[in-house]
C-alpha cells in the first residue's frame, strides 16, 4: 500500500471519529419509520430497504448501501442501469466489444464476451434474480427505489456477487385507482413514452401495469459516409404486477415482465492498424484499406462501420416470477421465490471501427433460467435473536453462437484464407445452495451477525470452432488434418498440446468439459448503535464467483478449458451518522479485499489466430480503498449530496511464483503483470448533485438541479501503451422544471453532458485495428410527466 491510499483511509477514519462524538451528543428522538420516506421531510437513513432480505431503515443496515427513490432516479436522469454511476459512487458501467455490458463496484467487475458470463455484480428486481447482465434491460422501469450493496454479498444473494448486488424495487400496486406517465423528446430525434395504471381488482387483489418505449436518437455519424447514421434506440419494456392477500397471513406477488430490443449497436472509433498476425504468415488483403481509414479525432459522434450493414438487434426477454410471504406463526415467516426467465439474443457488432469488413460479429443465442428459493426467518429470546435459514436451486441453459465474417491477417492457413467461422459455446449449469444467518443483540446498542452459504455447482460446457457454411475454414484446416473437413462441420482438433506439429487429428464434433465446484461463503459483522443517529460497524466477508468457460477459437480441444472460481476475503469498517438535527447524513467506509484466482480479461496467443482477448486467472491480487458520502438538507426544499470513492486495485507482487503472472498485452508483447493496476478501474470516482424546489404561486412550484460525475484516468487493458489509456473526465448535467402544486403535472427541460465532454468507455485491439468506444455527446431535451 503506498502513501496515497494510507492517507485517504486515515482521513476517512478521522472524519468518522470526529463526527460520531458530535452526533452522539446531539441525540434526538427517532422519527417513525415510513415506507414512503425519501422526501425532504426525512433523512436518507429513513428510507426503508431490504438489503438483508428484511425491511429496515437504511441507517440500520451494517453494510455500505447506496439507495435512491424513484423520483430521485428520474430527476438524475437514471433511465437504464448504466446510468447508476450518476448517483452511486464506485459504480462503473462498461460496454464490451461484442457481448453483454459490464457492471463494476469498487473496481470489481467481470469482463467477458460470452453471453452467459456470470457477473461479479448481481442484479435483482424485488429480490428476483436476473442472473446474467444481458437480461437487465428493463430493470429500471417504474421503480419505487434502487438499493446498491457494495462489497461481497454471497451469503444472502449467492455467489457471483463478489463486487456487490443491485436490487431494483418496482413500484407496487395500490388500493386506490391511480395512473400516470411521461412523454420525452430529446436531441437526435429520440422520443420516449412511459405510463402506468394501478388499482384494486377485488378486495384482496391489486394490480399495476406499466410500460415504456424508447424510439429514435441515432447519434453516431460515419467518417466516410456523412449521411449514414447509427445509434437508433428501439426498445420497449413492460411489467404486470399482481398482489394477492387471500388472508392476513399470506401475501403473494406475481410479476410478468419482459422487453424487446431492436436498437442499433454502437460502432467503435478507429485509432490505428495493428495486424494480429503480421506478414509473411498473416494475410495482407486488409492492410491497405484499413490504413486508408480516417481517424475521427476527439469527436464522440464520429465512428465507422461497414456500408449497407444492419446493426439492429433482434433480442427479447421475458420472466414469470411468483413470490410469497407466509406467516406460519407470530414469530416465524416463510418466504418463497419462484422464477423462470428466457432471453433470446440476436446482436450484430462491427467493432473494428472501419468501413472495411475486418470483423463483423453476430451473436445468436438464448438463455433459459429457473430459480427456486425458500427461506424461513423468525425471532427468539424476546426478540434478541433473529434467525434465517433457507435453500436455493438455480438452473441455466445457455446457447451462445458467435458468427464472424471477416477479412483479416489471422484468417488463413498459408494461401488458404477463410472468411466465415462460428464459435460455439453452450453451457448447462445446476447449482444448489443452503444458507442461514443469526443476528444477536449483545446489548441494546451492540449487535453481532453471522451468516453463511454453501454452494455446489456443476457446469457442463460444449463448444467448438466450426465452419460457417461456406467451406472456407474447412478447406484451410483440411490442409493441417489427417482427414478432410466439410462445410458446416466442427473443425476443432483432438490434440491437447498446441506445440504439436501437423497433421492433426480431427475431434469429430463438440468438445465436452465439466466444471464442478463448491464453496462456503460467510460473513461476520459487529455493529454498534449508541443512539438512533450513529451507527458504526466492522465486518469480514468471504465470497466466491463461479468459474467460466471462455469464448475463443477452439483450434485444439485443450483451448476450451474453463477458468476456476475466484475467491475474495474482504475486510470493511464503516460509519453512518445523522447530524445537525438530522438534516445531514454522513456515511463512510474503508475496505481491503484479498483476492485469489481473480478472473479478468487479458490476452492469449491462440494457434493460427494470434493474440486474442481471453480470460486469464491472476493468482493473487488486492483492492484497497475507501469512500465518503454526504446528504445535506440545510433548508426546506434544498438537498445537496455528494460522494467520493478511492480504489487501488492491483495485482500482487509474488516473486516466488513470478511465472504465473506472465501474459500478453493487447499488442501481443509478453508482459509480467505483477504490480499492474486492474483495467477499467479508476482510482478516484466522485459524484454529486443539488436539487432545489420552491413554490412560485399558490398553484405552481419550480425546481432546478445539477449532477456532476468524475472519473480519474484508468488503463483499459494490462499494458499496451498510451492508446489503451482512458483519460479522466468530468460530466455535468443540468435541469429545471415547473409543475403544479399538487404534483399532477411537471414539465422539465434538461441537458446531459452539457459541456460536450469527450470521454471514453473502452479501448481494445480488435483483430487488426486498435479501437476505442466513446461516451455519448451533449444531449438535451424536455420531459412532461403527469399523474392522476
Amino acid at each position: 500500500m503506498n502513501a496515497s491510499p494510507k492517507a485517504f483511509l486515515l482521513i476517512c477514519v478521522a472524519a468518522g471519529a470526529l463526527i460520531a462524538p458530535q452526533a452522539i451528543a446531539q441525540t434526538v428522538a427517532p422519527k417513525p419509520v415510513n415506507e414512503r420516506a425519501g422526501t425532504d421531510a426525512v433523512g436518507i437513513g429513513d428510507i426503508i430497504v431490504t438489503a438483508q432480505k428484511r425491511s429496515e431503515r437504511l441507517s440500520d443496515v451494517p453494510l455500505s448501501v447506496a439507495a435512491a427513490t424513484g423520483p430521485q432516479l428520474v430527476k438524475a436522469g437514471v433511465v437504464t442501469a448504466a446510468d447508476l454511476g450518476k448517483i452511486v459512487t464506485g459504480f462503473t458501467y462498461q460496454p464490451s466489444n461484442y457481448g453483454p455490458p459490464v457492471f463494476s463496484l469498487r473496481g470489481i467487475g467481470f469482463f467477458d464476451n460470452t453471453l452467459a458470463a456470470s457477473p461479479t455484480v448481481s442484479v435483482y428486481v424485488d429480490q428476483i434474480p436476473l442472473p446474467y447482465l444481458a437480461m437487465v434491460g428493463g430493470a429500471t422501469l417504474d421503480l419505487e427505489r434502487v438499493e446498491v450493496l457494495k462489497g461481497p454479498q454471497g451469503t444472502l444473494f449467492g455467489q457471483n456477487a463478489t463486487g456487490g448486488a443491485i436490487n431494483f424495487i418496482a413500484a407496487k400496486p395500490t388500493a386506490a385507482l391511480s395512473a400516470g406517465g411521461s412523454l420525452e423528446y430529446a436531441r437526435f430525434g429520440q422520443f420516449n413514452a412511459e405510463g402506468y395504471i394501478s388499482g384494486s381488482l377485488s378486495g384482496t387483489l391489486q394490480a399495476r401495469l406499466s410500460g415504456r418505449t424508447e424510439q429514435g436518437g441515432a447519434w453516431q455519424r460515419s467518417t466516410t459516409r456523412p449521411g449514414d447514421k447509427l445509434g437508433d434506440r428501439d426498445f420497449t419494456t413492460g411489467r404486470l404486477l399482481l398482489d394477492w392477500d387471500p388472508s392476513s397471513a399470506v401475501h403473494l406477488e406475481l410479476s410478468v415482465n419482459g422487453w424487446v430490443d431492436k436498437s442499433e449497436t454502437q460502432a467503435a472509433q478507429y485509432l490505428a492498424y495493428a495486424a494480429t498476425v503480421p506478414p509473411p504468415i498473416g494475410g495482407t488483403a486488409q492492410a491497405a484499406p484499413i490504413q486508408a481509414e480516417p481517424v475521427p479525432g476527439e469527436n464522440p459522434r464520429l465512428a465507422n462501420w461497414d456500408a449497407d450493414t444492419n446493426l439492429r438487434r433482434d433480442s427479447s426477454f421475458y420472466q414469470f416470477a411468483l413470490t410469497g410471504q407466509f406467516d406460519l406463526s407470530d414469530s416465524v415467516t416463510m418466504n418463497t421465490i419462484t422464477a423462470y426467465s428466457h432471453l433470446k439474443e440476436f446482436s450484430p457488432y462491427d467493432a473494428d471501427g472501419t468501413s472495411f469488413q475486418n470483423m463483423y460479429d453476430t451473436v445468436i443465442g438464448k438463455i433459459d433460467t429457473f430459480n427456486q428459493e425458500v427461506r424461513f426467518s423468525g425471532k427468539l429470546l424476546n426478540d434478541k435473536l433473529s434467525w434465517m435459514l433457507g435453500g436455493n436451486y438455480a438452473y441455466s441453459n445457455s446457447v451462445d453462437h458467435s458468427f464472424l465474417d471477416f477479412i483479416a491477417s489471422n484468417a488463413g492457413v498459408g494461401p488458404f484464407r477463410y472468411t466465415h467461422i462460428v464459435n460455439i459455446d453452450d453451457v448447462v449449469s445446476n447449482a444448489y445452495a443452503v444458507f442461514g444467518g443469526l443476528d444477536y443483540k449483545l446489548t441494546e446498542t451492540l449487535l453481532a451477525q453471522v451468516s453463511a452459504r454453501y454452494t455446489d455447482q456443476k457446469q457442463k460446457g460444449s463448444g467448438c470452432l466450426a465452419d460457417g457454411g461456406n467451406g472456407t475454414i474447412a478447406t484451410a484446416f483440411s490442409v493441417l488434418s489427417t482427414a478432410p473437413f466439410s462445410a458446416g462441420q466442427c473443425v476443432t482438433f483432438a490434440n491437447t498440446d498446441p506445440t504439436d506439429f501437423p497433421p492433426f487429428t480431427p475431434l469429430g464434433g463438440l468438445v465436452h468439459k465439466t466444471l464442478s465446484e463448491n464453496n462456503t461463503s460467510w460473513r461476520v459483522n459487529l455493529s454498534w448503535k449508541p443512539n438512533s443517529d450513529v451507527h458504526l460497524y466492522v465486518n469480514v466477508t468471504k465470497g466466491y464467483k463461479s468459474g467460466s468457460f471462455p469464448r475463443l477459437p477452439d483450434v485444439f480441444q485443450s483451448i476450451y478449458a474453463p477458468v476456476p472460481q475466484e475467491s475474495v476475503l474482504a475486510y470493511e469498517t464503516g460509519f453512518k451518522v445523522s447530524a445537525l438535527n438530522r438534516t445531514l447524513d454522513l456515511s463512510g467506509a474503508v475496505f481491503y479485499y484479498d483476492y485469489k484466482d481473480k478472473q479478468i480479461l487479458g490476452y492469449l496467443q491462440v494457434p493460427l489466430f494470434g493474440n486474442l482477448p481471453a480470460l486469464v486467472t491472476i493468482p493473487k491480487s488486492h483492492v484497497t480503498g475507501g469512500e465518503l458520502n454526504a446528504n445535506w438538507r440545510p433548508v426546506n426544499g434544498l438537498t445537496i449530496n455528494g460522494g467520493v470513492t478511492y480504489v487501488d486495485a492491483k495485482v500482487n507482487h509474488d516473486l516466488a511464483n513470478a511465472a504465473l503472472y506472465n501474459t500478453r498485452d493487447p499488442n501481443g508483447q509478453n508482459i509480467n503483470i505483477q504490480g499492474y493496476r486492474f483495467p477499467i478501474t479508476a482510482r478516484w470516482q466522485a459524484s454529486g448533485g443539488i436539487d432545489y424546489g420552491f413554490p412560485v404561486s399558490e398553484s405552481l412550484t419550480a425546481d432546478f438541479g445539477a449532477n456532476l460525475t468524475y472519473r480519474s484516468s484508468t488503463p483499459a487493458t494490462f499494458g499496451g501503451g498510451s492508446q489503451y489509456i482512458l483519460p479522466a473526465y468530468t460530466l455535468v448535467d443540468l435541469r429545471a422544471g415547473i409543475g403544479s402544486e399538487n404534483a399532477r403535472w411537471h414539465l422539465q427541460v434538461w441537458g446531459r453532458n452539457i459541456f460536450n465532454k469527450f470521454y471514453l468507455t473502452n479501448a481494445a485491439h480488435v483483430i487488426d485495428t486498435i479501437t476505442r468506444t466513446t461516451g455519448r455527446p451533449a444531449t438535451y431535451g424536455a420531459t412532461l410527466s403527469f399523474k392522476y
